[in-house]
């Protein structure tokens, strides 16, 4: 029996009005796909939930993946509901109304997009597509993909969009781990390939999120996502050299920063730390970067803002160094401890984080290192090996390197760290504090 036949099957004849949207497919259950299949079961859409990790569809159906508490209860609920179905099978795409497609677009270590999941995604939405259907991309990239990876093999089936079959982009808008911004919250940004196919995604999304902005294309949606993201690594990269700055002139970049966000327009406050990391700001505006390369064009302030971010940890590196230096302590044989790999606070995420690279760089400096983290309980280094987090108190390290702080944990162990190297700036628990 097919997800889609087991969900009519034990959906009661008495279900409310809003069943006849139809049912929906969630594929990607990552950290954009489950919080948006939660959203839309909990609006009383069906949902069809592919996803093919064995391990990630195991955290789901235990309910021990990443999310907002909210989330976490919402997931519960949905466990216990007639109406979501969970399959690692793609064919199950074709019983679906909708289809929407929320795969990470990470890239690789020399900044090239990577674009191995969204390829096969949109592929296996062509594969098993039916007449009537609708089909969404969310996951962020270049300029043209959604025309390129849908809308023409679609043709080339035969199923013309805005006639036989509806495509559209919505970027996704998720904050992980932040309450205050929950994805059903954000206004979204809407893109069809024709007019017909931005009025049939319109509900779709709408379901998910308190706002829709259409715009005339999917272009114009992609786009939008990559300037969102590339404004954010623009503002970083100026912050963290700022910071510098501010150190040279023997002035606090913190309290400069909060004075200047007193200002109530013209003004958005960005914070310095040890780098960007996560599935947006350091993968995004290279998808940009490199579709003007492959045109012959350059965007130079982007170019060095991005290669500013990318150096950033590396000099968090270089200070590790010179703090120990002063002491009259070698790099080299010093034990180093990285308080935090996860990439932002209050989540188990650590793609792209900065205190990968920074602790791959003590570690190449010749330092004794290990890692604390109350939320990441283990990390692979880059010789693979799987390295689990230490008690802080009992490593003793000549240095701790403090990179991401979780709300609620106890850091009352850095009161007797003898030097602490606070990447955040914000950090008053030591007594030798250091900064970049």
């Amino acid at each position: 029996m097919s997800p889609l036949d087991l969900l009519r099957r034990r959906t009661p004849a008495t279900e409310d009005q809003r069943f006849a949207r139809g049912s929906v497919a969630v594929l990607g259950l990552g950290y954009v796909g489950l919080p948006t299949a939660l959203s839309l079961h909990q609006e009383r859409f069906p949902i069809i939930g592919i996803d093919l990790s064995e391990r990630r569809m195991a955290q789901i159906r235990c309910n021990t993946a990443d999310l907002l508490d909210r989330d976490r209860a919402r997931l519960s609920d949905a466990l216990d509901s007639e109406t979501f179905a969970l399959t690692g099978n793609e064919a199950a795409l074709s019983q679906a109304d909708a289809v929407i497609i929320c795969v990470p677009t990470p890239v690789h270590h020399d900044g090239q997009p990577d674009l191995t999941f969204v390829t096969r995604a949109c592929a296996a939405a062509v594969m098993h597509a039916r007449p009537g259907q609708t089909i969404v991309l969310t996951s962020t990239t270049y300029a043209g993909t959604t025309r390129d990876l849908l809308a023409g093999p679609l043709s080339a089936r035969g199923l013309e969009p805005g006639r036989d079959i509806f495509v559209a982009f919505s970027p996704e808008r998720i904050n992980p781990g932040d309450d205050a911004h929950a994805q059903d919250t954000v206004p979204r940004v809407l893109g069809g390939v024709t007019p017909a196919c931005a009025t049939k995604a319109f509900p779709v999304v709408a379901a998910a999120s308190s706002k829709i902005h259409v715009v005339s294309s999917p272009e114009a949606a992609e786009l939008t996502k990559l300037y969102e993201n590339t404004f954010r690594a623009v503002n970083v990269a100026l912050a963290n050299e700022m910071a510098t700055n501010a150190k040279r002139l023997g002035i606090d970049p913190i309290e400069v920063t909060e004075a200047a966000a007193t200002k109530p327009y013209g003004f958005m406050a960005h914070w310095p730390g040890a780098g960007v990391g996560g599935h947006c700001i350091p993968c995004d505006p290279h998808y940009l970067l490199w579709q003007l390369r492959e045109a012959g064009y350059g965007s130079p302030l982007i170019a060095e803002a991005m290669r500013s971010i990318a150096r950033r940890p590396h000099e968090v590196v270089a200070r590790a160094e010179e703090i120990l230096a002063a002491d009259g302590l070698n790099l080299r044989g010093a034990k180093v401890l990285v308080n935090g790999v996860a990439y932002k606070p209050g989540v188990e995420d650590l793609r792209e984080s900065p205190a990968l690279t920074i602790y791959e760089g003590l570690r190449a400096g010749g330092a004794d290192v290990a890692f604390h983290d109350p939320l990441c309980p283990e990390m692979v280094d880059a010789d693979g090996n799987v390295v689990d987090s230490v008690d802080p108190r009992a490593f003793a390290a000549d240095l701790v390197v403090s990179i991401t702080l979780h709300p609620g944990a106890d850091y009352t162990w850095l009161w007797d760290a003898p030097r602490v190297l606070d990447t955040t700036y914000r950090q008053q628990a030591a007594v030798r504090r250091y900064t970049v």
